[in-house]
């Protein structure tokens, strides 16, 4: 909201700061919440549908902004500072009740029962094969959760991801106009855009849970992807090559394997995540590193390259490939530590005394990993 009032470029990137230190720890926060009340393999459905409701506000937020710009000169401010302001003041209106309706824990929440909370300590235990605690944050847990493999990869896999997560989120209205819409036609071509993806995303996020696999659906988001991003970069000039509606449905591909592939990494890599600060932690990196894919993304679509976007493509297709490259090493190291653990070849570790098992999170051998 405050960027509204700014005076200079000084208090801009005040205000940016500020939203960047507030915001860092809000989707790691929210998918480790969600992920303490579901199995591995209900917590899909549920975060894809937090994850639509970003994809709703990209299909109507720049039509929502067009109309705000209308309000240019009341009060005697300009039109984008009353963007700001009132989708500022759209989001203090309804943190200010979340506080009261968001428990901390599952323990704590009000709209279950004693049973129900007993019983869903149960079920998570059964659902990882028992064990893998990790309620005691000390130098050990620290040690176990900064050397394990899985959290290099996994941040790996999101940050090229997440090149183009920004990318469609925040140049799909510019690439659609890059195919000679107009500013407003640009933006009401975005939202089939939008609507579909979170559609594909909704369905995808019903069938990985259903099916209990993860991996298929993000080789198949980045095969489906990159064949919009080889359409895009193949095109041909404007007005000649490839017809208008061909770039048009490649705009589609793109946001929708970005989307089939985002929320599935998410997920899978909390799935695979045993105990609470091992999850925590592990969701934080993943995600806070991960952004970094926006300095990217920021930066390889600029107007110069208009309205062919090579080296933004360009980018994001190798960012895309590297992403299923990582997602299929990944998963080759989770199925050959589960053989190791089903042969009883980690079962020394049953032998350690209780205060160590009962704080090594997914390195407990009772752990099992998903594919």
């Amino acid at each position: 909201m405050c960027q509204g009032f700014v005076r200079n470029n000084g208090d801009l990137i005040v205000c940016r700061f500020f939203i960047g230190a507030f915001e860092a720890g809000y989707v790691p926060g929210c998918a480790y919440l969600m992920a303490t009340y579901y199995k591995r393999h209900e917590f899909q459905k549920r975060l894809s549908l937090f994850w639509v409701a970003g994809l709703l506000a990209g299909a109507f937020g720049g039509l929502l902004a067009y109309a705000i710009d209308h309000m240019d000169g009341l009060g005697g401010y300009s039109g984008w500072r009353w963007i700001f302001i009132l989708e500022g003041l759209f989001s203090i209106a309804l943190a200010g009740p979340a506080k009261f309706f968001i428990a901390d824990w599952p323990e704590q929440a009000k709209f279950l029962t004693s049973k129900e909370r007993k019983m869903m300590v149960t079920r998570s235990s059964q659902d990882v094969g028992g064990g893998a605690r990790m309620d005691r944050l000390d130098l050990a847990a620290w040690k176990r959760i900064l050397s394990d493999w899985k959290l290099y990869v996994g941040t790996f896999i999101y940050i090229n991801i997440t090149v183009s997560g920004y990318a469609t989120a925040l140049f799909i209205p510019t690439i659609v106009k890059s195919l000679g819409y107009s500013g407003i036609q640009s933006q009401v071509h975005s939202i089939p855009v939008w609507l579909v993806t979170a559609f594909v995303t909704l369905v995808v996020s019903y069938l990985t849970d259903r099916l209990k696999h993860r991996l298929g659906f993000i080789v198949f988001g980045v095969i489906f992807g990159s064949i919009g991003y080889i359409i895009l970069l193949c095109q041909g000039p404007v007005g000649g090559g490839l017809p208008d509606a061909v770039r048009y449905m490649a705009v589609f591909f793109v946001s929708i394997g970005c989307y089939i592939v985002q929320p599935v990494t998410i997920v899978w890599f909390a799935n695979n995540l045993g105990g609470h600060y091992k999850r925590a932690i592990g969701l934080a990196i993943q995600i806070g590193i991960g952004n970094l894919g926006g300095l990217v993304a920021s930066n390889v679509f600029v107007p110069k390259d208009a309205p062919r976007y090579f080296v933004g493509y360009g980018v994001c297709l190798a960012t895309m490939i590297m992403c299923g490259t990582s997602s299929i090493v990944l998963a080759l190291g989770l199925v050959r530590e589960n053989r190791l653990r089903e042969q009883g070849k980690r079962d020394d570790r049953l032998q350690l005394d209780e205060s160590i098992l009962g704080n090594m999170g997914d390195d407990d051998p009772r752990f099992r990993f998903t594919i």
